[in-house]
């Protein structure tokens, strides 16, 4: 039985995987998006959203905690001041992941994108000009 066995085990050991996806984490900070594997990506997000819900809480501990995962101060900043205040209002989904259509060259492995999603004012941003557009056509097949 596989109880309390969570996670992909990727074909590594369990400090490969751990130093793995902190690198990945560090990467993500600091570029925003990253591209790899759709299981990498998929074991990502459990990280990212994890590190974004620390930054949601902003004190100390949390931060100590951050560290723990990213190993820079630099990063940690960065996190706390500018990728978090921008899901305060966000209730989770903190990241996307994005499949890309064509696989690996060498292997064919099926290839993704994670980032982090938009915030939610630019979420509301896009659904107004949405509509808008979607208006304008309804006005132009009407006449």
């Amino acid at each position: 039985m596989r109880h309390r066995k969570k996670g992909r085990k990727l074909n590594r050991t369990w400090e490969h995987r751990k130093a793995m996806f902190k690198n990945m984490a560090q990467s993500l900070v600091v570029h925003g998006r990253i591209k790899t594997t759709l299981p990498k990506a998929k074991e990502l997000r459990r990280v990212a959203d994890k590190l974004i819900t620390l930054a949601l809480r902003n004190d100390l501990p949390a931060r100590r905690q951050a560290f723990k995962i990213l190993e820079n101060h630099g990063l940690v900043k960065k996190l706390f001041d500018e990728i978090g205040p921008r899901f305060k209002d966000v209730p989770g989904g903190y990241t996307r992941i994005v499949k890309l259509a064509l696989p690996r060259r060498g292997d064919c492995a099926k290839m993704a994108i994670v980032e982090f999603s938009v915030s939610g004012e630019k979420k509301e941003e896009n659904l107004e000009k949405a509509e808008e557009t979607a208006a304008k056509e309804n006005t132009e097949s009407a006449e």
